[in-house]
């Protein structure tokens, strides 16, 4: 629990823009340290991605279904006093995730070892030693790049030359592909121990083998669901801000970030300007730099490296419910494609159309919480990776019902027999609508590429160097995408704006 605060550790206001996984992980940590914090959110529901649509009894999780590493949450909870059981339930997930490929091949991947190691045994016993040292290698890079940097936030060049030694030792520029290959040798079975990077916004075949710690991340700590969906965790987290005395005022966003002389003073919503002494935004990077704080030439330099950083591939999501159930899915599916490598260069390269191909990841979280649709029926969304909107320029408005069409008929025919005729409700969400509900640079769903040389003090820093008041989390800042990898970025940005405000020379504005 937090302190009460002394006379010299005077309380500040403090604005935290966008009401995310990150967003309301740092309001909670500054609100628990005795500050007073306002939350504006642009949307008329807290949880940025994490959105949550109904429609005739279904509730359709709109962002992020796959929760891992619970003790970062559970420390928010525990650091305000309080416990998480009396604010949400999470349960465990089993299998992690059922991984389908179109030669009828099916892989269910969870923590349980045995299982594991029969299943690959079955399909390729030469891997079984080669698993083993797999794992190995991914609970050493849990153990620096996960425990030891994640919530550590890379100020300056020297702070990155400082983890240098044991990037170079973890062989860290290998992609994440590359290095799976070189312990395994089955195909389908690389495939399925390499996709994870797809779910940070990362190509498996460029990204850094560091982001091979999820592998060992999920099999330490488990995959969780929230019973009642995502949306019940972001409304745990939000009902413990608010415990806390903490403000959020949906349906605001914010205009512009306010300076003078080099120092945030405050935000402007259609509420009027609401004096600050220092601001966190949870908004995407290259929008917070190019919108909210477009008067502020101080951060020039900022500003272009944000703009010449590579983006992630964006999603197209379609949202469904059917009047019948399909239990041979799992909770979590992955459906791959024909290819691999070949459609991932198209999803992270320049084209001029859709890909022909796709691999989807399907949710179902009917499998683990029935109350998430009528009875009998089931609560689905799919996702397909596309490129962003700079390497696909098309208009979805047009493209994207045919799109969904595709891909429906593709699930039906190969998953799920009739499907089409027992769909009641159904929405897409495109490249266009993330970059015009939620501000993402270019429609990317993951912010800032995650590659080697996008990340930790290559990524935007967690306070801006050059602007006193201005931080940043969320996934375009270290240490990047997913639900621990924000919440992470809270606590890092949390930390250091703490003791920021706390040190003698600070000049705050109240």
């Amino acid at each position: 629990m937090s302190q009460p605060r002394t006379e010299s550790q005077k309380k500040r206001r403090i604005v935290v823009i966008g009401s995310g996984f990150a967003g309301l992980a740092a309001a909670i940590r500054l609100q628990t340290a005795g500050h007073q914090v306002v939350l504006f959110e642009k949307r008329d529901q807290p949880g940025g991605r994490a959105y949550v649509y109904r429609d005739q009894g279904f509730v359709f999780d709109a962002g992020p279904t796959v929760i891992t590493a619970p003790e970062c949450l559970r420390e928010l909870f525990e650091g305000a006093g309080r416990r998480m059981e009396d604010y949400v339930e999470l349960m465990p997930v089993s299998p992690f995730y059922r991984l389908f490929w179109e030669d009828g091949y099916t892989f269910d991947y969870s923590n349980d070892a045995d299982r594991t190691f029969e299943q690959i045994h079955a399909k390729s016993p030469g891997d079984v030693t080669g698993y083993r040292q797999f794992l190995e290698y991914s609970k050493a890079v849990f153990d620096e790049g996960y425990t030891k940097l994640a919530h550590v936030p890379f100020l300056n060049w020297w702070s990155m030359v400082r983890v240098t030694p044991q990037l170079l030792n973890l062989k860290a520029h290998r992609s994440v592909f590359k290095t799976v290959a070189s312990y395994i040798q089955d195909e389908q079975l690389r495939q399925a121990f390499s996709f994870h990077s797809l779910l940070v916004g990362g190509n498996p075949f460029k990204t850094s083998s560091i982001y091979t710690l999820i592998h060992y991340l999920e099999r330490n700590w488990g995959v969780f669901f929230p019973k009642g969906g995502t949306g019940a965790l972001v409304s745990a987290l939000v009902k413990l801000f608010e415990d806390l005395g903490g403000r959020i005022e949906l349906s605001t966003p914010v205009d512009e970030i306010v300076t003078r002389g080099g120092t945030v003073t405050g935000v402007r919503t259609r509420l009027g300007v609401h004096a600050c002494d220092g601001v966190v935004t949870n908004a995407d990077v290259v929008h917070s730099y190019t919108h909210l704080l477009r008067n502020s030439e101080v951060v020039a330099p900022s500003r272009r490296k944000a703009l010449g950083q590579s983006q992630s591939m964006s999603l197209f999501l379609i949202y469904f419910g059917t009047d019948r159930q399909y239990p041979h899915l799992a909770h979590h599916n992955i459906l791959f494609g024909r290819s691999f490598r070949e459609l991932l260069s198209q999803i992270f390269g320049k084209t001029d159309e859709i890909p022909d191909d796709f691999s989807l990841y399907l949710h179902a979280p009917t499998r683990s919480d029935p109350g998430m649709a009528p009875e009998g029926c089931e609560a689905f969304y799919v996702l397909s990776p596309v490129p962003h909107l700079g390497n696909l320029p098309i208009d979805w408005k047009k493209q994207g019902p045919a799109y969904a069409d595709r891909i429906l008929d593709y699930i039906e025919q190969r998953y799920a027999p009739g499907l089409r005729k027992h769909i009641v409700t159904q929405r897409i969400f495109t490249p266009e609508d993330f970059r015009d509900e939620l501000n993402s640079h270019l429609g990317a769903a993951f912010s800032t590429e995650p590659v080697l040389w996008q990340s930790a003090a290559f990524r935007t820093r967690n306070r801006d160097p050059d602007l006193k008041g201005m931080y940043f989390v969320g996934a375009g800042t270290h240490p990047g995408a997913g639900v621990p990898g924000v919440v992470n970025s809270a606590k890092a940005t949390a930390n250091l704006m703490l003791q920021d405000l706390d040190s003698p020379q600070w000049h705050g504005n109240a």
